[in-house]
């Protein structure tokens, strides 16, 4: 009796261990990767990164740094993120999917017992959905509605339903952090001689996806020396 107790005490602390370890994995490494991505896009676009900084120096101020509060006051870095996402899904199919029963969707005929894969990717760069899919484009977010909860199907970098992904609370807290901080606190460059069109957007698939050419940028502090 006591070593079956045990047994299910332990086998409930490896399910939990296991679900933080989820938490973990889909909220950090594909955050590093969206900021990532978002500095690219705004190096390869200068008028969008000088006007991320315009609106971060007029709320925020010189004299400290992003908090968690200030998010809902910087809606143009909340489009930045969203058309990052939107461009660059760090999962190009979402988790898949089975049909319990035969359905119907979108004019498709899914009989049951089906895996379905969703591409999130062909999504995001969809001319039906968006104008100039393959431009990064922020500006398309501001006054719009559009969510990254599973809400929105046209943008769903994080999946919907049950089956969203677990990290995401964790995971765009971080991207908010880090990308709002990294703008605010430092004046981004191009290595020397290097020109912004000559970025390499090209993606690298894996179990999330890379740039294939990682790109090289020299930060210079724009902040008062005591806030480092």
């Amino acid at each position: 009796m006591i070593l079956h107790q045990y047994l299910i005490i332990a086998g409930l602390t490896l399910q939990l261990f296991d679900y933080g370890q989820d938490l973990l994995v889909g909220g950090t490494d594909t955050s590093a990767l969206t900021v990532e991505w978002a500095l690219n896009e705004l190096l390869k676009h200068p008028r969008l990164i000088r006007k991320a900084t315009e609106e971060l120096d007029r709320v925020i101020g010189r004299d400290k740094w992003v908090e968690e509060a200030d998010f809902s006051k910087l809606p143009f870095l909340e489009a930045i993120i969203k058309e990052t996402l939107r461009l660059h899904p760090l999962a190009t199919l979402l988790s898949p999917r089975y049909a319990l029963e035969d359905c119907t969707v979108a004019g498709y005929n899914i009989a049951k017992g089906t895996t379905v894969f969703i591409n999130t990717w062909s999504i995001g760069r969809s001319s039906k959905y968006w104008d100039s899919p393959e431009e990064f484009i922020p500006e398309r977010f501001l006054g719009k509605d559009i969510d990254m909860k599973g809400q929105n199907f046209v943008l769903l970098p994080f999946g919907s339903g049950r089956r969203m992904c677990p990290g995401y609370n964790l995971g765009i807290k971080l991207i908010r952090s880090m990308l709002a901080n990294l703008l605010h606190g430092f004046n981004w460059k191009l290595p020397r001689g290097m020109k912004p069109e000559e970025i390499c957007m090209e993606e690298h698939y894996g179990l999330t996806t890379h740039p294939r050419i990682p790109l090289a940028m020299i930060p210079e502090p724009r902040l008062p020396v005591n806030l480092y």
